[in-house]
């Protein structure tokens, strides 16, 4: 594939389809968008067989300078390259998703889909500090308009706050992006990624960037658009926004906070691993009392994601290599279980967990995969979200005993409130002659929910298929952060040689 820009082929697609779904009929305007993310999920799949593991770290690379230091400069490393994975997985499922639900303004929903997809590779395969951040922001604008368009009754204010949270954090980034741009004399992210900020700026730098993806992500206590967020978008627009958008802050932790400014992310770490703590315990005893599905299932991304903070402020392989995999089975297993909830919410057309009942009755087959989507969320061996905590406890357990107990309460107040939830909707009696009657899942319903299943087992069971090609990349990074690394409060050798181990033997 040498000199096929890839990348700018994958930007290109959604592009004109969006552009042309705006002219046509909502049927041909369906057809198109899921020719288009179907075409960049192939292109994705080439993209990924065409890696090559021991190359270079920057691959793909297409650069075309525009004026001054700021250029068209796409190019992936085995982190992007996994996000980029999970964006075009989950994009022709969020169309299929919307396929009768939507029927009003379709051509421009399509559209606006669409144009989400260009944006969120944009930021994975950006290596201009500025092209990443027009992405970066740019995303907010279609999601913007897919909730507030076409969302629930409360819509406009959930629109509004989405986009005011996310907005603002960015303002402090932008200026710093600036202040890096004219100290390193580049906008060039590889280049950025080996220069040398002082430890004086890089604190600033740091809170900076760090007010912008703790609202992405999100962590406590800036969270609270989110649930309004996903309860008010449609099924498509919460898969989607669950799935990849929120992995949007981690990524920029990945790629920015801790490379770049490593003194900062060292002495600032415990600031992290308090507000994960906290997240975890806090988030998860409010989506215990949680009347509406979508809305427990919004509170649990946000301890799941508390997790990945963890894991990426470790500073060791395990931690980073956990963060990473749950980053990927989050997106997975959240856009599922959202996808389920839209299931049942087009029969009955309510997410009020006490209106269900019985559903493994009526619908066994959605029983099975509601069931097998639940397990994964709590993290039950054979599943992805087994091996993403695992790696992410581990890694934290080797800095800061206190914080890997706390957070590992997440396992149990995860299974807590998951399994109360799967307990009111698939068992019990059948409560309603309405719920009796609802029809079991089509055949488009189970082409959408079986590639999901499949990959949240063959993660589980084979996580070296997701783990290879990033293990260089994990590699640079922990050289990088390792000499500004906390002590921690982990600091037997004997303990840490123990744990690192089993890691190894884990990710084998």
């Amino acid at each position: 594939m040498s000199g096929f820009p890839i990348l700018s082929v994958m930007l290109a697609v959604p592009a004109v389809a969006a552009v042309a779904c705006l002219f046509l009929s909502p049927s041909a305007a369906r057809w198109t968008a899921l020719s288009a993310t179907v075409i960049d999920l192939a292109l994705g799949i080439l993209l990924w067989g065409a890696y090559d593991i021991g190359g270079a770290r920057w691959q793909f690379v297409d650069s075309l300078p525009l004026f001054g230091n700021f250029g068209w400069s796409l190019g992936i490393d085995g982190f992007a390259l996994m996000l980029i994975m999970l964006s075009v997985f989950l994009m022709p499922i969020c169309i299929g998703a919307s396929w009768n639900a939507i029927q009003t303004r379709v051509p421009e929903y399509m559209a606006a889909f669409l144009a989400t997809e260009l944006l969120m590779i944009g930021t994975f395969a950006a290596q201009d500090l500025f092209l990443f951040y027009v992405f970066f922001e740019g995303g907010l604008i279609p999601m913007y308009l897919i909730i507030g368009i076409w969302g629930g009754v409360n819509r406009i204010y959930a629109s509004y706050k989405f986009f005011l949270y996310t907005l603002l954090g960015s303002v402090l980034m932008l200026i710093a992006m600036i202040w890096m741009a004219h100290a390193a004399g580049t906008t060039s992210i590889p280049a950025l990624l080996t220069h040398d900020f002082p430890v004086g700026a890089q604190r600033w730098l740091w809170l900076a960037f760090f007010a912008s993806f703790a609202v992405k992500m999100p962590m406590w206590p800036v969270h609270t658009w989110l649930p309004d967020a996903h309860v008010q978008a449609p099924t498509a627009g919460s898969i989607i926004l669950a799935g990849v958008l929120l992995k949007l802050g981690g990524y920029g932790f990945l790629r920015f906070s801790l490379p770049m400014f490593p003194q900062a992310s060292a002495e600032l770490f415990p600031l992290v691993f308090g507000l994960s703590a906290v997240a975890v315990v806090y988030t998860s005893l409010v989506a215990l009392v949680q009347q509406d599905m979508k809305k427990l299932i919004a509170y649990s991304s946000v301890a799941h994601m508390a997790i990945v903070t963890i894991g990426l402020f470790a500073f060791n392989r395990q931690g980073i290599d956990g963060a990473m995999l749950m980053m990927l089975s989050h997106g997975l297993v959240s856009g599922a279980l959202f996808l389920c909830v839209g299931v049942i919410y087009d029969r009955l057309h309510t997410r009020e967990i006490a209106r269900y009942g019985g559903l493994s009755i009526t619908m066994p087959r959605y029983a099975l995969f509601f069931l097998l989507f639940t397990m994964a969320s709590i993290g039950l061996p054979g599943t992805s979200g087994f091996v993403a905590e695992f790696l992410s406890l581990m890694g934290t357990y080797q800095l800061s005993t206190w914080a890997a107990l706390l957070c590992t309460t997440s396992i149990i107040l995860g299974a807590a409130y998951m399994l109360y939830l799967y307990r009111r909707v698939a068992f019990g009696e059948v409560k309603s002659e309405e719920v009796r009657a609802m029809p079991e899942l089509s055949g488009r319903e189970l082409a959408l929910l079986v590639p999901i299943a499949l990959v949240v087992l063959w993660m589980g069971i084979y996580p070296e298929s997701f783990l290879a090609p990033m293990r260089k990349d994990v590699a640079v990074l922990v050289a990088r952060v390792d000499p500004a690394r906390p002590a921690g409060d982990s600091r037997p050798t004997a303990r840490a040689t123990a744990v690192a181990a089993l890691g190894g033997e884990m990710r084998r």
